[in-house]
């Protein structure tokens, strides 16, 4: 049994590290277009030694050579070269092997390239993620996870549970993006809330430490405020506390939201703050300050973009 790994970006990195780690001596296989990326891997000094690491020429050279393939890529083209395009995973994918795609994609592309997969002889589930770069290199993930059978999915978890701490089977196929779609949009709408929230009240004249622990511990609780608060140096270990570094990308939110966007007009459901979410996220994007900062930026776009609507401190 060999594992294969292909994107190792800022949460695939961290993901496949941990995989790595915890492989039983397997054989573990990557592949990733940036060769900075590879090299940055091969020569980490936390690998597992006893589990060498192969560097394969293609997607369809490593699906040759492993038996379980995860996938994190950062949007629906990427998946669909990856899978299906030349040099693709299915022109060299053996009969039985399972492929895992733990990237964020629209669910009619994540539902055809698995079925693609299935029809070449081999397994597929979608795996999307939730936790950020802080829950990958903790190993505290969840993944949210379709699946065509139940074996499938019991299959992938005994991967993924080396990665994350918590594994959803969520349905069939598309089932797990369709739960991480879902989950992006209520982080949206809370991260936009939060920051409204604490800007208000920090013009009002109260303190941020003192407003945050008041949320925290009171009905307006959530993730966007007790773990990544958007008020720099309320939460020393938020991005806003390192300039909005690392973390979830502005862009990719945008992404995410463009998904939402095509899943509720698939569904005929209605979007309304959701919208306006996508709206403000493409203003961030926009700014080219901002769109590669984390998400929880939209503090200091409300407090400084917006400024000419009368939110500016």
């Amino acid at each position: 049994t060999s594992i294969g790994f292909i994107g190792l970006g800022q949460m695939g990195y961290h993901m496949a590290k941990h995989l790595q780690s915890k492989a039983d001596n397997k054989p573990f296989i990557i592949y990733d277009v940036d060769k900075g990326a590879i090299s940055r891997f091969t020569n980490d000094s936390e690998l597992n030694a006893s589990s060498r690491v192969k560097v394969a020429s293609s997607p369809a050279d490593l699906a040759s050579k492993a038996s379980v393939i995860v996938t994190a890529l950062p949007e629906s083209s990427h998946v669909k070269s990856v899978y299906l395009g030349k040099d693709g995973i299915v022109h060299g994918i053996g009969s039985g092997t399972l492929c895992i795609d733990s990237s964020t994609i629209d669910i009619s592309v994540s539902t055809e390239v698995s079925k693609q997969v299935i029809a070449a002889g081999a397994r597929a589930v979608d795996a999307p993620i939730s936790g950020g770069i802080m829950g990958a290199k903790a190993a505290t993930l969840t993944f949210m996870v379709g699946s065509e059978t139940t074996g499938d999915f019991e299959r992938a978890k005994s991967c993924l549970e080396k990665m994350g701490k918590n594994v959803v089977h969520c349905g069939n196929l598309g089932a797990g993006q369709t739960a991480k779609i879902c989950n992006n949009l209520l982080l949206a709408i809370s991260m936009i809330g939060t920051a409204e929230a604490m800007n208000l009240g920090i013009r009002l004249g109260l303190d941020a430490g003192v407003l945050a622990s008041i949320f925290n511990t009171s009905s307006g609780r959530c993730w966007s405020s007790d773990t990544a608060n958007p008020v720099p140096d309320v939460i020393p270990t938020a991005p806003s506390t390192n300039g909005y570094a690392g973390g979830f990308k502005s862009r990719l939110m945008l992404k995410d939201l463009g998904l939402v966007s095509n899943a509720a007009k698939d569904s005929k459901s209605p979007l309304l703050l959701g919208s306006l979410a996508e709206n403000i996220y493409r203003h961030i994007s926009n700014n080219p300050e901002m769109v590669d900062k984390d998400f929880s930026v939209v503090y200091k776009w409300l407090t400084s973009t917006a400024g000419s609507s009368g939110s500016k401190s």
